[in-house]
């Protein structure tokens, strides 16, 4: 039976604390729009960070902020290296977390199903 609180887990959020602080105060790119780490995913081997962004930029500047991060990895594994006290820093792999912009369509969907709803009992 797995651990509620696994070492993994404990990890991911360490390192989701510690790379909002880094991108916010260290990463000085001006092509990096807005972004926030929504969570990161550290494989049970801890080879490998999945860190899921969010942002609020689309199209071009969506993806010059994920080529900065994307350029930044090497950078940032070293300061979380500085940071934490583990013997191995994971490789970084950003990823586009997309749930926000679904949830808003999907929230907009169901709005529009029920004033289409009571409209037709209106009628």
């Amino acid at each position: 039976m797995p651990k509620d609180f696994s070492r993994t887990r404990r990890i991911g959020e360490q390192m989701q604390r510690e790379l909002a602080q880094l991108i916010q105060m260290e990463v000085h790119d001006p092509r990096l729009g807005m972004v926030t780490v929504a969570d990161v995913e550290v494989s049970r081997d801890l080879a490998v960070a999945k860190v899921y962004i969010t942002s609020l930029d689309e199209g071009e500047k969506l993806e010059q902020s994920m080529a900065v991060l994307k350029n930044a990895a090497g950078f940032l594994r070293h300061e979380l290296g500085q940071r934490m006290t583990i013997r191995f820093i994971p490789e970084l792999r950003f990823i586009h977390d997309v749930t926000i912009q679904r949830g808003n369509e999907l929230a907009a969907l169901i709005d529009k199903a029920v004033a289409g709803d009571k409209q037709n009992q209106n009628d």
